[in-house]
């Protein structure tokens, strides 16, 4: 396993989306490409005090001059966007990651329900691009508190058209999971935004029948446990059989460093997926918000995911 790459990249323009939202245009200072991205990508944006949070990419994916990024001032977050909208000015760089897509569009659906709050169009949008060129059903819902606090929305209406439904709460128009109805052969439902809608539209879904493997959601913060304990439990390495123990009180992450592994991680709160590793003989609690069924019969988020006695790992 290999630390994620981070490069120094300039920003070549801002500008406020909404009042609440400052859009970045970056690009690298010396190279005329950057790295390919799909859309529902993201990357990591780390501050000179070492401070990382993800966010999604929302311009063109065939585009590999500049990346388009729009953040959100959250004052009651870990102030990383507080530090971004106060102190990035345009010819200034920004530590920014190579993409990661844990949340991308599914190849060969039939139709795609695309539901965005707020901020979390930002990946919605880009997998819209990449629908509408390629001439595919799809539906985009998106609800704000209002048209003027809605972030890209100009664009949104320019890229779907008439495929864009809009959900304004101060024009007494919210959306209703239940709008989403019951499963249909060969269609897929993305959800992202605030925790409260994103686990209604999931809900609704799954009680109308939608198979699991159709359902895609990204998650911007983990969902709290109160209820949980932590037991301590055995890790083996499979490439060398060394048994190393994890306590009640630490993390896997936290062990296999320890022991001089190079393990790569960013939110360390299991939703951006960085840390991701394989793993065999044993049962996993998964605690993360990242991974999708089928992926955790073999993997896991070693950040925040623990293990019933014991699990192998594949590193």
């Amino acid at each position: 396993m290999t630390a994620r790459i981070i490069m120094r990249l300039r920003v070549e323009a801002l500008e406020a989306d909404t009042p609440e939202v400052l859009r970045l245009t970056l690009r690298h200072p010396r190279r005329p490409l950057l790295p390919a991205f799909t859309a529902g990508a993201h990357v990591d944006v780390r501050l000179p005090d070492g401070r990382t949070r993800q966010y999604s990419l929302c311009g063109e994916p065939g585009e590999a001059e500049t990346w388009q990024l729009a953040i959100k001032r959250e004052d009651a977050g870990r102030g990383v966007s507080r530090w971004l909208h106060g102190e990035v000015t345009a010819g200034g760089d920004l530590m920014v990651s190579a993409p990661r897509n844990n949340f991308p569009v599914a190849e060969g659906a039939g139709r795609h329900v695309l539901v965005a709050g707020g901020i979390g169009v930002t990946p919605l949008l880009a997998m819209a691009r990449v629908l509408a060129a390629r001439g595919e059903a799809f539906t985009l819902h998106f609800c704000a508190r209002s048209a003027a606090l809605a972030p890209l929305l100009a664009e949104a209406r320019a890229v779907c058209g008439d495929r864009l439904v809009t959900w304004f709460a101060d024009e007494g128009r919210r959306f209703d999971a239940a709008l989403i109805g019951p499963a249909e052969a060969g269609a897929h439902l993305y959800a992202c935004g605030p925790e409260r809608l994103t686990e209604a539209v999931l809900d609704h879904a799954r009680a109308g029948g939608w198979a699991e493997e159709n359902l895609h959601a990204e998650h911007f913060q983990a969902t709290p446990d109160e209820n949980f304990k932590a037991e301590p439990f055995e890790i083996t390495l499979a490439s060398t059989g060394q048994r190393l123990l994890v306590p009640a009180d630490r993390s896997a992450l936290e062990v296999l460093r320890e022991a001089g592994l190079s393990m790569p991680s960013s939110c360390e709160l299991g939703i951006c997926g960085a840390c991701i590793c394989e793993y065999r003989d044993g049962i996993v609690l998964h605690r993360d918000k990242v991974l999708p069924v089928a992926a955790r019969q073999h993997r896991m988020t070693p950040c925040v995911s623990r293990a019933r006695v014991g699990v192998t790992l594949e590193l």
